[in-house]
């Protein structure tokens, strides 16, 4: 028969057969996501959120929606989980069910599953456990690399009383101090705050940083297809991540060079040793390609988030000079004119407050990395597949009410009961929490903790004349101060 014979009534038919079965005939998925906002088609819903906080429209969301629900980012259907009850449900309650990384596409397009942060499966789980041995046998959480913080707060210092008291930017000078405790781990080395390389991979983190949490971004993951052809932001960010790979190999190639098996000196040296022992097996994790990755995430994961700590800290001092004066004299009292350390710390539970509450109220990864299901899991009274988009949103959790009574507020407090002593509340989760939690929490909280005490020990911090205090939160994959200038009035 040719097509030619076939009538319209005919046509009719198949037709309406076509729609009866597509409709009626699909089996009902077993699954039942959460309900959310109504998506409209192509752009799911998109347009109800903040397109530079987005994190801010969810939290808003869970008020109608409650703790769990779903949202359509494009064709994508997401979980959001809000509150510290969910998140930690999910996280720490189901942390194996939860510990999956979705495809990403900016991610994904040029990382494909290499490193720790957006690695997955076995990969993840092997680059994880030889960053935490590692990271530990190089001294996180030893003395050596307390000293090691301890120099180089020596060196910040310095660079804060060369301005003399006058106006600067503290941004690269910070990101500089921060990453040479990881590029120690790294590479056994620091640079000066002015080496062209440093400044140049600081850069490249930092502009990374800003547009893999615009609102282009957002559209490219959302329509990956369309807008590689109509936007620059995956191909800016792969000519940045390229630059700093072409500097990780030359390094790595370096010290290969020069290896000594009995004498490893950093992480570099111990994934090459690594290396060496895996190569008659037939599946391999200690690639070179992993090699790149894992050191470009601990670099980059390394500096962003305590950096954007210490500045949110500078910050809200020169705002809150009360709280200010108030560690000043605890440092004083309890350390005076000695060199900080971190077991100081448990007799300065005012300063400890303080700590927690900029961490709590700097919101610095709002949105937490993406998770994704690895099995289908009843969660909530919900049947999640395997492969779901999860969203810990953990601006919800650090601002839970429940939990922070002034949740809105700089508000030191929320550690303190009425004695004056350190609480810790179980929301505080900067760091986020189960199988895929910082990595470097412990380092990060010397450094934040030690820079902290020393840059307070020695300066106060004010704003420059008639300068306006701005706490509204940047653009960016992190939550970090809008820019401003600082004065750092040295101590006599």
């Amino acid at each position: 028969m040719n097509f030619s014979d076939i009538t319209p009534l005919s046509l009719s038919i198949i037709l309406c057969l076509f729609v009866a079965v597509f409709v009626y005939g699909r089996k009902k998925s077993k699954f039942n996501l959460p309900p959310g906002p109504r998506p409209l088609p192509i752009i799911g819903n998109l347009h109800i959120l903040d397109r530079n906080r987005p994190y801010l429209t969810m939290h808003e969301l869970s008020k109608k929606y409650g703790p769990v629900y779903t949202i359509k980012l494009g064709e994508e259907k997401v979980v959001v989980l809000c509150g510290y009850d969910a998140v930690k449900d999910a996280l720490v309650n189901h942390a194996e069910e939860f510990s999956g990384r979705p495809k990403v596409p900016i991610f994904h397009e040029r990382i494909k599953g290499h490193g720790v942060i957006f690695a997955f499966d076995d990969n993840w789980k092997v680059m994880r456990r030889f960053t935490l041995s590692t990271l530990r046998d190089f001294g996180m959480g030893k003395e050596t690399i307390e000293n090691k913080i301890s120099e180089e707060s020596d060196f910040l210092v310095k660079k804060f009383k060369s301005f003399k008291g006058e106006p600067f930017d503290n941004i690269m000078i910070i990101n500089a101090a921060v990453a040479n405790i990881i590029v120690c781990i790294l590479l056994s080395n620091r640079f000066d705050y002015e080496d062209p390389t440093l400044l140049k991979l600081l850069k490249i983190a930092d502009d990374n940083v800003h547009l893999l949490g615009s609102p282009m971004a957002m559209l490219y993951n959302a329509y990956p297809s369309i807008m590689r052809w109509c936007s620059n932001v995956q191909k800016t960010v792969s000519k940045n991540v390229d630059e700093m790979h072409v500097f990780i190999r030359e390094t790595f190639t370096n010290h290969r060079k020069h290896l000594d098996i009995n004498d490893q000196r950093n992480l570099i040296d111990s994934f090459l040793v690594k290396q060496r022992e895996e190569k008659p097996n037939p599946k391999l994790y200690f690639t070179n390609d992993n090699l790149t990755m894992l050191v470009t995430d601990l670099f980059s994961a390394g500096m962003e988030t305590t950096s954007t700590t210490l500045r949110w800290g500078i910050l809200l001092m020169m705002k809150y000079p009360e709280i200010q004066k108030k560690v000043q004299s605890e440092i004083e009292k309890v350390i005076g004119l000695a060199e900080p350390r971190v077991t100081h710390r448990k007799d300065m539970p005012y300063t400890d407050a303080v700590i927690h509450e900029i961490q709590r109220f700097g919101n610095i990864v709002p949105v937490n990395l993406p998770h994704a299901t690895t099995q289908d899991v009843n969660f909530r009274g919900y049947l999640l597949p395997k492969g779901t988009h999860v969203i810990p949103l953990l601006t919800s959790v650090l601002y839970d009410k429940d939990h922070f009574v002034k949740a809105n507020e700089f508000y030191p407090g929320h550690f303190l009961d009425s004695s004056g002593n350190f609480v810790r509340k179980e929301a505080f989760m900067p760091f986020s929490a189960g199988k895929r939690s910082c990595a470097g929490e412990s380092l990060a909280k010397m450094e934040v903790f030690m820079f902290f005490v020393k840059l307070l020990q020695n300066f106060t911090f004010q704003a420059p004349p008639g300068a306006t205090l701005d706490l509204t939160p940047g653009v960016g994959l992190t939550a970090s101060p809008m820019a401003h200038k600082i004065c750092a009035i040295p101590h006599l």
